[in-house]
């Protein structure tokens, strides 16, 4: 609301008077949660939203897709401010994609849930309510953080005092299962993601030098299962959104609806929704509507 108080020709003189329903939010820039020296100093970082209010508040952790080659951490900002200005501490996670082998990247994403925890007073996180989000290999991601909370083989690094447990999971067109990733795909998109040069093989079987011969995902089925979310389920886990694009031409929409199957079979809270026409990572996801229900679901759990 504005109220006049003068005007003269192009000046004008106002009193502005605004209701306060948000908070400010503070950018903490290139943090860095995890080092790992060898060849080397590889430094992992995170930037943080943090709304500017004093009670301890809720947590979401977002890990960006990348097709498992990068990890860029500035994506999905829209939807990242939303929850801040929600009032959600919320931080978008780097971790180290291919050449670095499965279990690098969860060991990662687990670290980075530890870090936050360990600096809660720091950040204004309740550690009782920290959920994680990311699309496409991070949805991959946030699926497996949230199943693992208690296998200890993946907590690695500093501050394994603190737990690696989350409270929610907003998985976005993640894979949840690599043998069968390519489902309802064409005989030449099976082919090529059966082949040793599809980076999910690449992440599962490590990128191989000299004479040693790389392995698809069919010829390295155990281990494969092992690097998959479904080779984790199991019950009493927390809530669950899924969401995937009926036009994903990238990561076939069978592989949320196996894990929305799977996960209401072990009576785990999980609701699915369908995008039409939504590809992968395409304009559709960054609407409103599609913001609003993200937000709405972590106010609800968290």
């Amino acid at each position: 609301m504005i109220e006049k108080i003068e005007e003269e020709g192009e000046h004008f003189k106002g009193l502005m008077r605004v209701e306060v329903t948000q908070p400010r939010i503070d950018l903490i820039n290139e943090v860095v949660y995890a080092q790992y020296f060898g060849n080397g100093t590889r430094s992992l970082r995170m930037t943080i939203f943090m709304p500017n209010t004093k009670d301890p508040k809720p947590c979401v952790v977002y890990f960006p897709g990348g097709g498992f080659t990068t990890s860029d951490y500035g994506k999905w900002s829209r939807v990242r401010m939303a929850l801040a200005l929600q009032g959600f501490v919320v931080a978008a996670v780097e971790y180290r994609p291919l050449p670095f082998a499965f279990p690098s990247m969860l060991i990662d994403g687990k670290a980075a849930i530890r870090y936050l925890r360990a600096h809660a007073e720091q950040f204004g996180i309740d550690t009782n309510r920290i959920g994680v989000m990311g699309n496409s290999a991070g949805g991959y991601l946030a699926q497996l953080v949230t199943m693992t909370a208690n296998e200890r083989e993946f907590d690695v690094g500093d501050f394994l005092e603190y737990s690696s447990e989350v409270q929610a999971c907003c998985d976005i067109f993640g894979p949840y299962n690599f043998e069968t990733i390519s489902e309802g795909y064409s005989k030449e998109v099976q082919t090529w993601h059966n082949s040793p040069a599809a980076s999910e093989a690449l992440l599962v079987g490590g990128i191989t030098y000299g004479t040693e011969p790389a392995a698809s995902i069919p010829n390295n089925a155990m281990k494969a299962l092992w690097a998959s979310p479904k080779g984790h389920l199991h019950a009493n886990l927390p809530p669950f959104l899924i969401m995937h694009g009926t036009a994903d031409k990238m990561v076939s929409k069978y592989q949320s609806e196996h894990l929305y199957k799977a996960l209401k079979q072990l009576n785990v809270p999980a609701e699915f929704y369908l995008l039409e026409g939504a590809g992968h990572g395409d304009d559709p996801w960054f609407q409103q509507p599609v913001i609003d229900l993200i937000v709405g679901w972590f106010k609800k759990h968290l």
